[in-house]
Order: structure tokens, then C-alpha cells, then sequence
């Protein structure tokens, strides 16, 4: 990953807020969100996988993290919506943000009686939330940091900061090992993973690394949790 000299943490900070130099790529999201690659070879199996999935088995690490309900929840990378679904089970109302479309039709088509919105979007801009404004309590990022470059977890992460509450908590899976269906992948790292959160005013609230993978067609595969939390503003962030 880049040195610390390399961003301007706060100046990221500033166009996200004002969202300026971001262009709408909404139309082009399918075509220009390169983690999404490989997976359109894979849909209908991935999907009947994906919902198979137990939330509370698969992200049992996170849960004594989860907010007190009402609480708004961001699921970012959704994929086939599963996670978002037992979120809005537990009584939270939920976003769940993912670039496929065909996954984002599965979620709806599957879970569309559920309080969540929908919506085509993903990191590291996140630029089309239903309210530019809103804040959220938690966010959910399963799977996902593993399909981004150094450049876009930077991003990612100033994004994150912005669009979490003071004390507001960010949990994320790190992938290790050969890659899945994605084939845009990069290598992951705990250590330089909360060097990042911190540059942008999150501390680590867990941080478990080599846990094996939960499923059982995935050898070779080891994963790290983490759990970060907004620090409130001015108590110490050195972006």
C-alpha cells in the first residue's frame, strides 16, 4: 500500500463531502466496476450459494458490534442481498448497496418485502445512496475489500468515515488466499488495513486474523475480521 505522505487524507475528505470531481457513471456502473468481473460467468450459482448463507454463522464475529435498534445499516458490496436481509430482520432499516445488477434484482426479487432499499452503487465513491446526506450506525462490508486497489481502499475508506456517525461502526472481511469466482482481486492486510481506518479517524474495535474459512468448498482460504469505530471529530485522527 501507498506510503502515508502519498494521499491528503483531508482533501479526500473535502471532495467526497462536497462530492465534486466525481462524474455520474451510474449508467456505465456495470461496465466500469472492475471487482464485479468474473462473477457475471457465475450468477445463478452464486446467488442460490449466497442466500444459503446463515448471517449469524457467517458474521457471528461482528454481532456483539451491532447497534441498538432503530439504527440505519449500510450493506456495501450486497451481493445477492442475504446479509442485508437478516440486518432488516433484526428490526434495522437497511441500504444495500451493489453494482451487478443481476445480483441487486436477486436481492429484490427474493427479499423485496423487507424494509431495505435497493440501490446500484459501490465503493469507493458510493455517490448514490438514496440520501447524500444520511449517516448510518453500522456498515457491512462482507467480501469485498479484497476487489480493490491500494488507490480505491484509500478512497473507501475516507468514504466510509464520511457516511459513519460519531461512534458509528464499520466491520469488514479481509480475503486471503486463491481467488473465487472474482478475478479482480489484491492481496490483504490487517496491520496496513488499520493504518488506513485510523488516517481517517476510525480505531479498531477487532481485529481477529487467519480465521478459516466458514465454507467448506473454499480450501486454502483464511480470513481477517475487523471492526472499526468512529472516533468522534478532533479525538485524534491524522488524516
Amino acid at each position: 500500500m501507498h506510503s502515508n505522505n502519498y494521499y491528503d487524507g483531508k482533501a479526500i475528505i473535502n471532495i467526497l463531502l462536497g462530492v465534486t470531481g466525481m462524474t455520474d457513471r451510474k449508467d456505465q456502473l456495470a461496465d466500469t466496476v472492475a471487482g464485479t468481473r468474473g462473477y457475471e460467468e457465475v450468477v445463478d450459482v452464486f446467488i442460490e450459494a449466497s442466500q444459503a448463507l446463515n448471517f449469524a454463522e457467517i458474521c457471528s464475529d461482528v454481532l456483539e458490534f451491532l447497534p441498538s435498534i432503530p439504527c440505519r445499516v449500510l450493506d456495501a458490496g450486497a451481493g445477492a442481498g442475504q446479509n442485508a436481509a437478516a440486518l432488516s430482520r433484526m428490526g434495522y432499516s437497511v441500504v444495500a448497496a451493489e453494482p451487478l445488477p443481476a445480483f441487486l434484482d436477486a436481492g429484490r426479487s427474493t427479499y423485496g418485502d423487507l424494509d431495505i432499499s435497493w440501490v446500484q452503487d459501490s465503493l469507493p465513491h458510493l455517490q448514490d445512496l438514496p440520501d447524500p446526506s444520511e449517516r448510518f450506525g453500522f456498515i457491512l462490508l462482507e467480501g469485498v475489500w479484497h476487489h480493490l486497489d491500494d488507490e480505491e481502499r484509500e478512497w473507501s475508506m475516507a468514504r466510509l468515515s464520511t457516511l459513519l456517525i460519531d461512534g458509528g461502526i464499520c466491520a469488514l472481511s479481509l480475503r486471503h488466499g486463491p481467488a473465487g469466482a472474482g478475478k479482480h482481486v489484491f492481496p490483504t492486510d490487517g496491520p496496513m488495513t488499520t493504518v488506513l481506518a485510523r488516517r481517517y479517524g476510525m480505531e479498531v474495535a477487532l481485529h481477529l486474523a487467519d480465521q478459516p474459512s466458514k465454507m467448506s468448498n473454499k480450501p486454502g482460504v483464511t480470513w481477517t475480521r475487523m471492526v472499526f469505530r468512529k472516533e468522534p471529530a478532533g479525538a485524534g485522527s491524522d488524516a
